[in-house]
């Protein structure tokens, strides 16, 4: 036993000297449902959703170039998909042609069908809201985890309790969400979303067929990965997966509360709308 415990110190000492960190299974405290408690504000590393597979923080023009740049060197190291290996989103010839097709007309468009439904003031389905540059709550109550956006008001209650999901024939924006832990793990399992909104400005969709599996892993009480698993035949040639990491926000900042701004079409900025310039769009 002694000798264990003095290999277990030399081990210990190695790993000090050589700058590795020393692994330590994190122990959440446990609400009474028996749910890890995470509850808090937190933000993604990586906020906006300009695109999937070269994010930057923003939806507007500044710093363009650089993502031009990016695009024209077929850049896709900072990618969301992590998988296929190619870091792309797997569409369909057919699917392809009408992502690029709203992309190419998301800033000059000529049709209604043109018009990004964020900038619509619609809400932005289970992927594009969380990474919004806007923070967002997570709550817990018995049985439920609770969702809290600032952007939009939107909101998701997800049960625990094993629950069958909602009639197929009912889509909604927000889509259908069950959830379970499986340790520090919160595994959610999304149908019947309408899917009118889109996954990204560059025009990515999917169909109100489509099936995700998130997976939020806790490994820390200031963190978490989100992996969102996409099945959706009719678009996608295979299942493909997005990730990016989370941290949490306002931790020094006790009664901090969600600002829920308001968002309508034809939107000006303040010092426009104060000025009466009404040519200015924001």
């Amino acid at each position: 036993m002694k000798k264990h415990r003095i290999l277990a110190l030399i081990t210990t000492a190695i790993a000090a000297l050589s700058g590795a960190a020393v692994a330590e299974e994190w122990k959440p405290k446990l609400l009474s449902d028996g749910q890890p408690d995470v509850q808090g504000f937190y933000r993604p590393e990586i906020g906006g959703t300009y695109s999937l597979v070269r994010p930057r923080r923003g939806v507007g023009v500044e710093g363009r170039n650089e993502y031009e740049k990016s695009k024209e060197a077929n850049d896709v190291s900072k990618s969301r998909v992590v998988d296929p290996a190619d870091r792309l989103v797997p569409y369909q010839p057919w699917a392809r042609a009408k992502q690029k097709a709203l992309e190419a007309a998301v800033l000059e468009w000529t049709k209604p069908e043109h018009i990004d439904p964020q900038a619509r003031c619609v809400p932005g389905g289970v992927t594009r809201t969380i990474f919004w540059t806007q923070d967002f709550e997570i709550r817990q109550y018995p049985g439920y985890v609770v969702f809290l956006d600032d952007g939009n008001h939107t909101s998701r209650a997800i049960p625990l309790d094993g629950r069958p999901h909602v009639p197929e024939q009912i889509k909604l924006w927000m889509a259908d969400s069950r959830g379970h832990w499986e340790g520090t793990i919160l595994v959610v399992d999304v149908t019947n979303d309408n899917a009118k909104h889109r996954l990204s400005n560059e025009g990515d969709f999917s169909s109100d067929k489509v099936h995700i599996v998130e997976k939020y892993i806790f490994t820390g009480p200031n963190s978490f990965r989100l992996e969102q698993r996409y099945e959706d035949p009719s678009v996608y040639t295979q299942p493909w997966t997005l990730a990016s990491e989370f941290k949490r926000a306002h931790t020094k900042e006790p009664n901090y509360e969600l600002w829920f701004n308001e968002c309508h079409e034809g939107e000006h900025d303040v010092e426009h709308l104060y000025l009466g310039d009404k040519t200015k769009p924001f």
